[in-house]
């Protein structure tokens, strides 16, 4: 399982237009193997590396703030993941005229995430990395590679889709981090 996640992840960042034709001639996979297989064992990865990163990068050991942090990483992924997705559907029947498919929205904003949920693990072990961040606009790229095969967008209609996609992408976790961060000040660390 993790060796599938990590060659679909390191091919979406290093060869995306290759990885984007062979994952669109696996469109039709089942998506329950999609989630199980690709988002929550990345979920599993960014949860356990926020908890390990609290513990091992702070001075004093802390399991309350380690725990804090887990839960915030949970939450702000998990349901970033699943409201971009929403997002792009909505997005996708009003902007395109396209017929609503959460399934399709779901697997292109997962993989399109990749080098996200990557960075996520990472900066949340190693902080001190803090300038990997900007990596994260490197994923206009990986979704423009894949508005066309994946997503069969029409080459004129490409430069909006990728423009208002890869916004959703990045902004849905990081919204809801700064709000859960507004309600539960608990979380603040």
């Amino acid at each position: 399982m993790f060796n599938d996640l990590f060659n679909t992840t390191i091919s979406l960042i290093f060869k995306p237009s290759e990885a984007w034709r062979v994952l669109s001639e696996k469109r039709a996979d089942d998506h329950e193997k999609f989630l199980s297989g690709f988002v929550y064992p990345f979920l599993g990865l960014i949860v356990a590396a926020a908890f390990l990163g609290v513990l091992f990068t702070r001075r004093e050991f802390d399991l309350q703030i380690a725990l804090k942090s887990a839960i915030l990483s949970l939450l702000s992924v998990f349901g970033g993941f699943f409201l971009a997705s929403h997002l792009i559907n909505e997005m996708w029947f009003l902007m395109f005229k396209r017929e609503k498919n959460v399934k399709l929205c779901q697997k292109f904003v997962g993989y399109s995430s990749a080098l996200m949920f990557a960075l996520y693990a990472l900066i949340s072990l190693f902080p001190e990395f803090f300038f990997l961040r900007f990596l994260v606009f490197y994923t206009i790229y990986i979704v423009w590679e894949g508005a066309i095969p994946y997503m069969d967008v029409k080459e004129p209609e490409q430069l909006k889709f990728v423009g208002f996609s890869t916004a959703i992408v990045i902004a849905t976790p990081n919204v809801l981090e700064f709000i859960l961060g507004l309600l539960m000040p608990g979380l603040k660390f």
